[in-house]
């Protein structure tokens, strides 16, 4: 299936490692130029010679970007950068680190602050910066996205995982919001919301919760995959794939759609 996705655009964030990083893997494997943002010089160069290095792809076709998404200023930044690179922008991918695990007594206001800016208003300041030059490209070639990755525990909150929880929630309400203003610019907006995934950021979770409540790492990841239908934790290409599609014209008539990649973790009905 041709995806549509040559010589498209894309700016990514946090993409340094982990779902951003195989994301971007994927669209360029697909032709796409891609733009990847971290708050570390090292880190997001590094990043590139690893998706040059996986993808053989020219390196003048990845821009590797420093920018804190907690900052506004940055975020508008990094999008101007990507536009006047490339010569536009097609898509869209928000994403930030989680925030720390706790329990009611343990998070205090400036914890909860932390997380809506690294979560929800990250996004929310992406989405607004990219707009403008979305609208050119959908006007373009009729077609233009965003998407943006939560967590699972935006349909299915989480045990210790308040501030995900609640951050990711916030997400889910702008995305639907933000699609039906973008609808008619043939602008998709979409969520993309990841199970138990083999990342970084998952050996941090688990190694939080062992800290906590001194269950062993092994039996945590276990109890894990348990929860889902396939009985394992994701690879970061699975949920990649998936991200990739939702992003092509392919998807073009998806939008406003929260899609669980998650092995069947969550068990709601709709």
């Amino acid at each position: 299936m041709d995806l549509g996705l040559k010589k498209k655009t894309a700016f990514l964030a946090g993409a340094s490692s982990g779902l951003g990083r195989a994301i971007a893997k994927e669209l360029i494997l697909e032709g796409c130029h891609v733009a990847i943002c971290s708050r570390h010089r090292e880190r997001i160069d590094s990043a590139r010679d690893w998706l040059v290095e996986k993808t053989d792809a020219p390196s003048e076709n990845i821009l590797p970007l420093v920018c804190d998404v907690t900052d506004e200023s940055q975020i508008e930044s990094a999008i101007s950068d990507t536009v006047n690179h490339f010569g536009g922008l097609n898509l869209v991918v928000t994403n930030a680190g989680g925030p720390p695990t706790g329990k009611i007594d343990d998070l205090g206001a400036d914890v909860w602050r932390d997380a809506i800016e690294l979560n929800l208003m990250s996004t929310i300041n992406t989405a607004r910066a990219a707009v403008p030059a979305l609208r050119n490209a959908a006007s373009d070639s009729g077609h233009a996205s965003i998407l943006m990755i939560t967590s699972l525990s935006a349909k299915q909150p989480i045990p210790s995982l308040y501030l995900s929880n609640v951050s990711r929630a916030g997400v889910q309400g702008f995305a639907k919001s933000l699609s039906e203003e973008l609808g008619e610019d043939g602008i998709t907006v979409n969520t993309i919301l990841p199970g138990y995934t083999r990342t970084d950021r998952l050996s941090h979770l688990s190694e939080s919760l062992n800290v906590q409540t001194g269950q062993p790492i092994a039996e945590i990841e276990k109890g894990w995959a348990a929860n889902s239908a396939l009985k394992r934790i994701g690879t970061e290409e699975e949920f990649a794939a998936a991200a990739t599609f939702l992003l092509s014209s392919r998807a073009s008539f998806i939008t406003g759609v929260a899609l669980v990649v998650d092995g069947g973790a969550v068990k709601s009905l709709l």
